[in-house]
């Protein structure tokens, strides 16, 4: 199926590279930027360790039963904290991860059922 392409329904996004090795699940990708040389690692939470790393920032992100966790590689000042949730929020739009929420601390989640 072909979509016509309408300029008023596409917001502009930069473009990233995305990189993941044959070891690792899809999830599991570094994003870069070109522009400023900052790589975002994706941990998926259910499938990976993720220890974190001092010095870097780090989100979570949560869209229905999924949890992955983001942190920086390379962080340093320069790089603004926007930048850093313009990459997470490509990448999950990368996934289908349409409802993704980004949060600045490991979400905790109760089930009471």
């Amino acid at each position: 199926m072909l979509h016509a392409f309408h300029p008023e329904k596409h917001v502009l996004m930069s473009n990233y590279l995305i990189s993941i090795s044959k070891n690792e699940a899809l999830k599991d990708g570094t994003i870069h930027d070109p522009n400023s040389k900052l790589k975002v690692k994706a941990y998926d939470m259910l499938k990976s360790k993720f220890k974190p790393c001092k010095g870097e920032l780090r989100f979570f992100v949560t869209a229905g039963d999924e949890t992955i966790a983001f942190e920086t590689q390379g962080y340093n000042k320069k790089h603004r904290q926007l930048l850093i949730l313009q990459m997470i929020s490509w990448y999950c739009i990368y996934l289908g991860l349409f409802e993704a929420q980004i949060h600045s601390t490991f979400p905790i989640a109760f089930n009471l059922n």
